[in-house]
């Protein structure tokens, strides 16, 4: 091929530079030591699922730039489930307000929730647009009025109508109406009831119960400390030893279980984190051990993250073990360099670090493994290679996608073609951040509930 094909040396760089990348892929395979075992098996099944997919497009510069987000597909899938659910939603007839959450913010997340109260925009034929096209506002305004309808007499939300009051579907529900962001959204939350019925689920350990007479963990610290800063309704007598709460359930690992003496999870980790951050008390927090935790559960081959130690990679904890990265590097920010003859806090080490570094998770790996491996050519996104696309991994996918494609430099390091870039996340809400912006100063102009329904609540 010397000089009579100038084609010929490319073509060759370019296989040798695929053999380099799959080399060093496959370098970062889990080790097994030869020994067999169930998990090394499902985690060796899992790689080579996602090493075939890598082997199409990531180990191929040009096709690793040309990764598409099926956003027009995603969008249909989502837009067809705000109006009717397949059978096999039946079995979550108690998270009614968690599908709404769900499917809202996909879309939301994909630019197709409009802001609070502007105009609407002029109407698209959805065959034209295949499937971009904003939600109407007849149909956010049903969801207003549904969501209304799993609200309970003495406050909170159910998981549907007539439901038991519950903090989960009350979290749902808060985020949902945050998402669609309008003041008949707004108007529709009970504040007063709502803060009557977190301080009847109000626990002496400093935590919550899920709902009346139910489980205590960390959960439901999240829920109630999230809904409250929302709505404006943080108080002492919320905040009361949660911080202890969530200090009692990190464990020798470094994460988070759901309760004190549980195992580590990402979904528990997040939970405690966020609400700590919320409550303003990072310093209940083992932060070192946090670190040390959360950032082994990215799996080096897969790129995504796995919920728990030695488990398989999953996409929904794309969101729950991503998200404690920005909310753990926005609060070593804080931590200043020590002045001149002031004592060194033991943090400032990161400071100049973290002006050149992302999220303390590599970005790139996890957006390859969200888009290479995770998505659903029918629509919608699913937890691994070889499972069925819903909306609840859809979610987190596309929270975590949001995240990964986000910097603490404002820059946005978006893997594939530039269509790719979604809104922005809060990571400590899971809703995009002008949404909750939004939310915030409209309760932050409402007065306090009164004190007789504190009084009331507490002498039960």
């Amino acid at each position: 091929c010397d000089g009579a094909d100038g084609n010929c040396s490319s073509v060759v760089d370019e296989d040798e530079a695929a053999n380099a990348v799959r080399a060093r892929l496959d370098e970062q395979r889990a080790p097994d030591d030869d020994v067999f075992s169930i998990t090394s098996a499902h985690q060796r099944r899992t790689e080579n699922a996602c090493g075939a997919l890598f082997d199409e497009k990531k180990v191929d510069v040009v096709a690793r730039r040309m990764a598409k987000l099926y956003r027009s597909v995603h969008a249909g899938y989502l837009r067809k489930g705000l109006k009717s659910l397949p059978r096999g939603y039946q079995g979550l007839h108690a998270s009614q307000p968690w599908l709404c959450y769900w499917i809202l913010n996909s879309l939301d997340l994909l630019g197709l929730v409009p802001d609070g109260d502007c105009p609407e925009p002029e109407p698209v034929d959805p065959y034209l647009a295949s499937g971009n096209v904003p939600v109407e506002g007849e149909i956010l305004d049903a969801l207003v009025s549904f969501l209304a309808t799993c609200a309970g007499k003495a406050g909170g939300y159910g998981g549907g109508p007539l439901q038991l009051p519950h903090l989960a579907p009350t979290y749902a529900a808060v985020n949902a109406l945050c998402v669609i962001g309008t003041e008949e959204a707004y108007d529709s939350i009970d504040r007063e009831k709502v803060y009557a019925f977190l301080l009847s689920v109000k626990h002496p350990s400093g935590g919550f119960r899920m709902h009346d007479d139910g489980e205590v963990d960390i959960r439901a610290s999240y829920c109630a400390v999230a809904v409250a800063s929302v709505l404006n309704l943080l108080d002492d007598a919320l905040a009361k030893d949660m911080d202890k709460y969530i200090a009692s359930c990190q464990t020798y690992e470094g994460g988070m279980g759901g309760e004190p003496g549980n195992e580590a999870h990402g979904g528990y980790t997040f939970c405690g984190v966020a609400a700590a951050q919320l409550l303003g008390r990072m310093d209940a927090v083992n932060v070192d051990r946090l670190l040390s935790w959360v950032t082994a559960r990215q799996l080096p081959f897969e790129g995504g993250f796995q919920g728990r130690t030695n488990k398989l990679v999953d996409s929904c904890y794309s969101f729950w073990q991503g998200a404690v990265l920005p909310i753990l590097h926005g609060h070593l920010d804080t931590q200043l360099p020590p002045a001149a003859g002031e004592m060194d806090n033991g943090l400032s080490h990161f400071d100049e670090e973290l002006e050149d570094a992302g999220w303390l998770f590599n970005q790139r790996a996890l957006q390859d493994y969200i888009l290479l491996c995770c998505q659903q050519l029918g629509g919608g996104l699913k937890d691994k290679p070889g499972k069925n696309a819903d909306f609840y991994h859809t979610c987190y996918s596309l929270n975590g996608l949001s995240m990964a494609q986000s910097d603490p430099r404002s820059i946005r390091p978006v893997v594939g073609v530039p269509e790719n870039c979604l809104n922005e996340i809060d990571p400590r809400f899971g809703v995009r951040f002008e949404k909750i912006e939004a939310a915030m100063t409209f309760f932050a102009g409402k007065p306090h509930p009164t004190a007789a329904a504190k009084s009331e609540c507490c002498n039960k």
